[in-house]
C-alpha cells in the first residue's frame, strides 16, 4: 500500500529518506474524538511496508473543536526510530506495521 504523494512530506532520519502523511479529513470515529489521530510513513525511494502510527492526540479537524497538538517532524522521526527498533523494515513488502502510541488518549465524547 503506497502513500498518496499529494500532501505527503519528506523527512530524513538517520540518513534514510521517508515520506509521511496525515489524513486530511478525520474518520468518523476521529471526528467524534472516539479514536486518536493516525498517520502513515513509508520509505521514499523503495516503498514497501507502510508504518501506521496511532498517536495519543485527537485529529486536528475533529468536529468538537477538541484541542489537538500538531504532529512535529521530531515526533515523526522518533516514531520511525522506535518502529525500526521494533522490527519495521520499510523496504520489504508486507502488511502495514502498526506502532501504537495512543497511551493516554482520552475520548472526550
Amino acid at each position: 500500500m503506497a502513500l498518496v504523494k499529494k500532501g505527503s512530506r519528506r523527512i530524513t532520519v538517520d540518513g534514510t529518506t521517508y515520506r509521511w502523511r496525515l489524513r486530511g479529513r478525520p474518520t468518523y470515529d476521529q471526528g467524534l474524538v472516539r479514536s486518536p489521530l493516525t498517520y502513515a510513513v513509508e520509505h521514499a525511494e523503495t516503498p514497501g511496508t507502510t508504518l501506521v502510527i496511532t498517536t495519543n492526540q485527537p485529529h486536528p479537524s475533529n468536529w468538537f473543536g477538541t484541542q489537538a497538538n500538531p504532529v512535529l517532524p521530531s515526533d515523526v522521526a522518533d516514531s520511525i526510530r522506535t518502529a525500526r527498533a521494533n522490527g519495521w523494515t520499510p523496504e520489504s513488502s508486507g502488511s502495514p506495521f502498526h506502532l501504537d502510541q495512543s497511551e493516554g488518549f482520552a475520548s472526550s465524547h
